[in-house]
């Protein structure tokens, strides 16, 4: 579409504004606002910015400042408030695109894909809380009768929320996403919504505005939405789950089905699967530091930990089939493969970047990854652990923030700027997280000594 044509096309929906966006290193969207008779000069990189202002995006307060380049596919019409037009944008430098730009590190890693005769088609799940302010002033879920020790699946306090959630589904239906189940997750407050799989830069464009959206439409009902990983202490956390595919660029046929004569490990999927999966094990700590992001993170990241009996989030680097106690997970209808250590407030920019790098190594170099567990890995100690030879993903921020750092592939995909500045802003994080004395340790040690 020229861009007069999407002028036109703006002004008969009655849009006033575009939203020239990106992300920072939260995958957060940022922007500025431009009137519809500006979006000439808008797609041509008029609207600059400081990278130095924004968190985790490398450049100093005496650098040229960055340019957002929409991309025009991804326009999307505002539910909330229809007079507004939102873009994912490129960032640019001085006319080229810029490296440390989370957007621009993922089409790097597409790029390699399609020289390798691939299209990376990916599937997010997106799991969040609707709360609302509780008379303590604490968070609370939205509706009063969401107390149950096992909400999960719950009807009742579905309807409760209803409001909020038919208003979203509807939006992202409209949008044509093709929502086809949501429902409420295990801990109270807690919902999913899933929709189609696309394209990985399309999927990643739209859990960005999903989040935005989300939000916004619960402001409109008196809650708001949350993408904190994990809020409370006694209930599951928000995973953000992946699921991956490989295409042929030609064809467009999914790589990752098989003949079941050709299965090698019975799991249901391609022998390119299996190599894929090598790729992504062998940088499973590396990765858990994008695709889990925060000091909270790691609060999900464990064995026990709520109230329904499991926290359902895997802590080991190892893969099986139907079995969700595997980081990697193929589903009974295989065909895919579904990686469990994300969370929702990834940047899905860098997740899906070193997810597909490092499976695209396991597929240059043949990786094999071993047999799959069938198991319930939650009840292995860890001296069974030990002795199977598999390795846990990260405890903390603090160490997958070191994974990346020794990672060469990491540094790679990242390029040298967004590595050093990931790793940079991570370690302050841990930093004033561990230097923060919680209320925990003044309920345990105030008192203790005396």
């Amino acid at each position: 579409m020229e861009i007069e044509q999407l002028k036109q096309r703006c002004l008969e929906q009655g849009i006033k504004y575009g939203i020239a966006s990106y992300v920072d290193i939260h995958g957060a969207s940022k922007g500025k606002f431009v009137p519809v008779g500006h979006f000439k000069q808008m797609f041509a990189g008029s609207e600059l910015f400081t990278g130095a202002a924004l968190d985790g995006v490398p450049q100093d307060i005496s650098d040229d400042e960055v340019a957002a380049m929409p991309d025009m596919a991804s326009m999307q019409q505002c539910q909330w408030n229809p007079e507004l037009a939102w873009f994912a944008s490129d960032l640019y430098l001085k006319g080229q695109p810029f490296a440390a730009c989370s957007r621009n590190i993922l089409k790097r890693q597409l790029a390699k894909a399609e020289a390798m005769g691939f299209t990376f088609n990916l599937g997010i799940e997106t799991e969040f809380f609707i709360l609302k302010k509780g008379a303590d002033g604490k968070p609370v879920p939205f509706s009063e009768r969401d107390t149950q020790g096992k909400p999960c699946y719950d009807i009742p306090t579905m309807m409760d929320n209803i409001g909020i959630i038919d208003e979203l589904v509807q939006a992202l239906t409209d949008m044509g996403w093709g929502v086809y189940s949501f429902d409420h997750e295990d801990a109270n407050g807690q919902f999913e919504i899933d929709f189609n799989y696309t394209d990985a830069l399309t999927m990643s464009d739209r859990l960005v505005y999903f989040r935005l959206l989300a939000n916004e439409i619960a402001r409109k009902h008196g809650a708001f939405a949350s993408f904190m990983p994990k809020p409370f202490a006694d209930r599951t956390g928000s995973g953000a789950h992946y699921n991956m595919s490989l295409a042929s660029l030609d064809s467009g046929q999914n790589l990752f089905a098989v003949a079941p004569d050709d299965d090698r490990y019975g799991c249901g999927v391609s022998e390119l699967a299996y190599q894929f999966i090598g790729g992504v094990l062998r940088h499973a700590k590396a990765i858990s530091a994008v695709v889990a992001p925060t000091v909270n993170s790691y609060k999900r990241l464990v064995r026990q930990g709520s109230m329904s009996g499991s926290t359902w989030a895997p802590v080991f680097c190892c893969y099986g089939n139907n079995n969700r106690t595997n980081m990697l997970r193929i589903p009974s209808a295989g065909a895919r493969v579904e990686c469990r250590a994300p969370d929702i407030a990834c940047n899905p920019y860098l997740g899906a970047a070193l997810m597909l790098a490092a499976g695209l190594q396991g597929i240059e170099q043949g990786i094999d990854p071993g047999l799959p567990h069938r198991e319930n890995m939650y009840r292995y100690s860890d001296a069974d652990i030990a002795k199977a030879g598999i390795e846990c993903l990260p405890k903390t921020l603090s160490e997958a923030t070191d994974a990346i750092a020794s990672d060469e592939l990491a540094h790679e995909v990242l390029g040298a700027e967004m590595h050093k500045a990931f790793i940079d802003f991570k370690r302050a994080e841990w930093d004033s997280y561990h230097n923060t004395v919680s209320e925990w340790e003044v309920a345990r040690y105030l008192r203790l000594f005396g």
